[in-house]
C-alpha cells in the first residue's frame, strides 16, 4: 500500500493500489478534475467502476481486459456521469445508484441501492453507506480488505478539509450528522478516503477537524 499516493492529474496515467482481494485504480478525467475508480476482484477479474465521470475513451483504456460488470454512480450531479451512457453501451455493465438520485442519470438504473445494501465485484462485497446532504441520494462505498485495511469511496460527500458542498443549513447539518454517525463513528482512523475530486485522505487526518466543520457551517 505504501507505493500508492492517489496523486493523479487529468491526462495522466492512473495510480494503482493492489490489495489481497482487490486492485484499485484511480484516474482523473474531465474539466472538473473528477476521479473515477476501477475496482477489480483479484480472483475473478471482474471489475466495478465508481463514477463514469467523463472521457469514456480513457475510462475504457483503464478498464482494459478486465470484465466490467458494474458501474456505480455516487450521486446525481452531471460531472459524475458524463461518460456513463457510452461506457454502458460499450460494456453492457449493470448500473447502480441510490433511487433518490437515479432520475437525472442518462441511463436506467438496474440496481437501486439503499444504505446497508451491498454491491458485489467478483467475490468482493462493498458496503453501501447513504450520506444525505450533498444530494438526497449520495452514497459511499466501503471495502473491508482481507488484510484488515478499510477503503472508502465518498463521491462528493467527504474531501480533505471537509464535507462536500451543500445548499442549505439543513442539508449541511444532515451531511455532517451522517458523516459523524455513519463514517467517523464506526470506522478507524487508518480508513483511506477516495473522494470524487482531488487528493485522497484518511479519516484520521480529518477527524480532529469535524467540530470545526460543524461550527463554521460548511
Amino acid at each position: 500500500m505504501s507505493e500508492y499516493t492517489g496523486d493523479v492529474s487529468v491526462g495522466g496515467a492512473p495510480d494503482t493500489r493492489t490489495l489481497p482481494d482487490l486492485q484499485i485504480a484511480k484516474l482523473a478525467v474531465g474539466e472538473m478534475n473528477n476521479n473515477a475508480y476501477l475496482l477489480t476482484c483479484s480472483r475473478t477479474g471482474d471489475a466495478l467502476l465508481v463514477d463514469a465521470a467523463n472521457e469514456a475513451g480513457r475510462l475504457m483504456e483503464m478498464v482494459g481486459s478486465t470484465s466490467l460488470t458494474t458501474v456505480v454512480t455516487t450521486h446525481q450531479h452531471g460531472d459524475h456521469w458524463q461518460a456513463l451512457a457510452e461506457v454502458i453501451a460499450q460494456t453492457g455493465a449493470r448500473t447502480v445508484a441510490h433511487p433518490l438520485d437515479a432520475g437525472p442519470l442518462p441511463v436506467t438504473v438496474d440496481d437501486a441501492v439503499e444504505g446497508g445494501d451491498t454491491v458485489a465485484v467478483g467475490e468482493v462485497s462493498l458496503e453501501v453507506i447513504h450520506l444525505r446532504g450533498h444530494t438526497p441520494g449520495s452514497i459511499a462505498l466501503l471495502h473491508r480488505s482481507a488484510d484488515g485495511s478499510t477503503h472508502l469511496f465518498t463521491g462528493d460527500s467527504l474531501f480533505p478539509g471537509g464535507p462536500g458542498k451543500t445548499w442549505s443549513p439543513e442539508d449541511f447539518t444532515s451531511l455532517v450528522d451522517d458523516l459523524e454517525s455513519r463514517i467517523f463513528g464506526v470506522l478507524p482512523d487508518d480508513t483511506w478516503v477516495y473522494p470524487g475530486h482531488g487528493a485522497d485522505t484518511t479519516l484520521g487526518a480529518e477527524r480532529p477537524s469535524v467540530p470545526e466543520w460543524r461550527a463554521r457551517g460548511w
